[in-house]
């Protein structure tokens, strides 16, 4: 349930910067896949006979089947959190709990969605690293390259990037949590991504393009949000009246 006590608004200046940075972010990935290296960076990891760390215990188990399991605990958490907060959450608007949770389930939700119906495949299904696929562009949409597809975004890298809209949700009374709250989600979406991409499993794209969307989906969340708490009508104790000021 929405509190009514969680209805900051955020100036213009402060939608137009976050505007810039998602606009930055975007052209910058637009230009990486206009670059076309995703290709030259994937062979640093791997070569025509497939990619030597591939099956490395660490990065299978450690990197991939570990990190898995913890995000949807932690999602179960802030679920649970709702209602019954701990820590720093505990000083958070219980709007801004739910926010926190539908933000990342909605995240995961979005890439999860974009994932299986891509016929994108994976770096280790191309022929020039021991494959079968040949490359097709992301954006070649409905394209057949030979392989598995479902391989973009990458859905690993969303157990870390699902995270980020909690920066949105934190931000307005809990600044420096809320900072504190989006480098540890960069730098886990990163550090899960850059597993998967010396495993051979994705491009660097496909795990940026996670984080994008994973963050847009975050900031669109929260101006939902924001509106639905300034329309919110306030509570009037029983007995009262609005002053006549406030109904003239």
């Amino acid at each position: 349930m929405l509190d009514a006590t969680a209805t900051s608004v955020p100036p213009r200046s402060d939608h137009l910067r976050l505007l810039a940075w998602t606009l930055t972010a975007f052209l910058g990935l637009v230009a990486w896949d206009a670059w076309g290296q995703d290709r030259a960076l994937a062979h640093v990891f791997g070569s025509a006979t497939g990619f030597p760390l591939r099956d490395h215990w660490f990065l299978v188990q450690v990197m991939h089947e570990g990190p898995r399991r913890l995000a949807w605990l932690i999602v179960l958490a802030l679920v649970v959190f709702i209602w019954r907060p701990v820590g720093f959450l505990r000083y958070a608007h219980r709007s801004e709990r739910v926010q926190l949770a539908l933000t990342t389930l909605l995240s995961l939700a979005v890439v999860t969605g974009l994932k299986y119906a891509s016929t994108t495949s994976c770096p280790w299904d191309l022929a020039e690293f021991g494959g079968v696929a040949r490359y097709a562009s992301h954006w070649a949409l409905g394209t057949l390259d030979g392989g598995g597809g479902k391989c973009f975004p990458a859905g690993h890298a969303s157990a870390g990037f699902a995270f980020v809209g909690g920066y949105f949700a934190l931000r307005h009374h809990q600044p420096r949590a809320a900072r504190i709250w989006l480098v540890c989600t960069l730098v886990a979406g990163l550090t899960l991504g850059g597993a998967q991409q010396v495993r051979g499993a994705h491009f660097l794209s496909h795990t940026l393009w996670t984080g994008w969307l994973c963050w847009t989906t975050g900031w669109i969340c929260d101006m939902v949000a924001r509106t639905l708490l300034r329309h919110k009508p306030r509570h009037q104790p029983p007995g009262t009246r609005a002053p006549v000021d406030a109904v003239s």
